[in-house]
């Protein structure tokens, strides 16, 4: 069996950022990963999303933990017609 090549190391990762209106609480969501967290607030949402990242992808393993972490805010707005 052949040995597999060494993938390039991810230089980020990117979680989209909703804040849930009736919870109060920020959800994060990865990417193309099986990645959700959440915070009650942005500071927490910022340490859980990179303890969750630590958790994925394995603390010990630094060649395919992602360089950056990037969050991306989504936000709805309703306008009265």
């Amino acid at each position: 069996m052949e040995a597999l090549p060494n993938l390039p190391q991810m230089s980020e990762i990117i979680f989209e950022v909703q804040h849930d209106e009736m919870e109060g609480a920020y959800v994060a969501t990865a990417l193309g990963h099986g990645i959700v967290t959440q915070g009650d607030s942005l500071d927490e949402l910022r340490r859980m999303v990179k303890d969750a990242v630590r958790c994925h992808f394995g603390e010990g393993n630094s060649d395919s933990m992602p360089k950056m972490i990037r969050l991306h805010f989504v936000r709805d707005e309703v306008l009265v017609a």
